[in-house]
């Protein structure tokens, strides 16, 4: 199982979309600042996340989310 998630920074609001077949690894990746993108605005919330079974399908999902040009969250 494959996930696309959407990720929001507690003190500002920061969003952050990605995919991972492991998510709860991947939160915890992020909020220890181990993610060069997202180092300077942990700790983050999961604000949504879809589960997709292949990685391709994952990725696909991700670039259309992050091409929304006015994203619902």
């Amino acid at each position: 199982m494959w996930f696309v998630y959407i990720l929001r920074g507690i003190s500002d609001s920061f969003i952050y979309i990605g995919h991972t077949d492991d998510l709860v690894r991947r939160l915890g990746q992020h909020n220890d600042g181990l993610n060069q993108s997202t180092k300077h605005y942990a700790p983050f919330v999961i604000e949504a996340y879809v589960a997709v079974k292949t990685e391709a399908k994952s990725i696909e999902l991700e670039k259309y989310f992050k091409l929304v040009p006015e994203r619902p969250f």
